[in-house]
């Protein structure tokens, strides 16, 4: 096991994943270098401080994944697309852990929307999705907005880019390990005070939002299934490959796939008080699969099924409530 008393870097510590995941870091007893857009939004850093052990072993940073000089790096580019942008910053993230030296693993939060089971012809999909799915770019021709299109083409290339220039051997041609996580939908409590993007897209359907459930109904277009995870699962996993020996590669943390009606009808089933419509229980059921074994085969186990992370999301709403978001903070907390 990795000594504890090394420093882990969480970027994007406030949000849905980061903030879990610097929590269970810092119970852990690790020191946690966590990484905020602005350290001027007293909120997030009153909350980030108030975990137990931050007075002593949490230091905050201000870093913007789309700024990649905040990272340390050199790169001085004015950037065209959200493609360029996310690329640079994955690349600016990984020439710093070069430059440091210091630096034994780098884990990548990544996606399902990068991991579509489509296949390459666009003739259909195949019956599963795992680590060996890329998203077809060059042929999906899903009726998107292009603004859903470059979202999915952003997260799929920065990944690839990171695969295929650090991620290639063994001891990673940065001289560290890289390992990227494709993690499903998030769901689940949290220790935020709001209700996250992707709990609301979730439960879109009981809010009758639809442009909520139309983010939904996206993810089921590319993925063909909605990969369903918890976000106590998500941090799980990340500390698990931190903690071991040695680990690299793509691996997809996923532990449930649904249809939209299967979510819609469990919810109509189990929480009749909300009344769904009955749009929400009708729809197609593809016979696709997932698999997470890659994972599990290293010695990973998830803890949450589906019908447990569905629970987790009604606690979750009704603590904090329904709670307008815009799109571009929905589809961060989509990954």
């Amino acid at each position: 096991m990795m000594e504890r008393r090394c420093k882990v870097c969480v970027t994007g510590g406030a949000g849905y994943i980061g903030s879990l995941l610097v929590k269970k870091l810092l119970e852990k007893g690790y020191t946690v270098h966590a990484t905020l857009r602005n350290l001027k939004d007293e909120s997030k850093v009153s909350f980030l401080r108030g975990f137990p052990h931050a007075n002593t072993r949490l230091v905050l940073f201000e870093a913007d994944i789309y700024k990649p000089d905040d990272f340390g790096t050199a790169i001085q580019a004015q950037f065209r697309s959200i493609e360029e942008a996310a690329i640079a910053g994955v690349k600016s993230i990984a020439a710093t852990c070069i430059k440091s030296r210091t630096v034994r693993r780098l884990i990548y939060t990544g996606t399902v929307v990068a991991a579509s089971p489509l296949k390459d012809d666009g003739s259909g999909y195949k019956d599963f999705i795992d680590e060996t799915c890329w998203t077809p770019l060059q042929s999906l021709h899903l009726p998107l907005t292009d603004f859903h299109k470059g979202y999915v083409a952003s997260k799929t290339l920065a990944e690839r880019e990171l695969l295929r220039s650090y991620g290639n051997d063994e001891n990673g041609s940065g001289g560290f390990e890289v390992v990227s996580l494709v993690v499903g939908v998030v769901g689940g409590e949290t220790p935020l005070s709001y209700l996250p993007g992707s709990v609301a897209v979730i439960t879109s359907q009981l809010q009758d939002n639809e442009a909520l459930y139309q983010s939904l109904k996206f993810l089921e277009d590319i993925c063909g299934k909605i990969p369903i995870v918890h976000i106590d699962d998500v941090c799980e996993a990340h500390i698990f490959c931190a903690e071991l020996p040695s680990i690299n590669g793509r691996f997809l943390v996923v532990n449930s796939c649904a249809s939209l009606s299967e979510i819609g009808n469990y919810y109509s089933q189990n929480y009749p008080e909300f009344k769904l419509k009955e749009k929400y229980l009708e729809g197609q059921n593809r016979g696709i699969k997932w698999d997470s074994n890659k994972l599990i085969d290293n010695g990973f186990v998830y803890k949450y099924d589906l019908k447990m992370i569905l629970d987790d999301n009604i606690r979750c709403l009704r603590r904090v409530g329904d709670h307008s978001m815009c799109l571009v903070s929905i589809l961060e907390d989509l990954k």
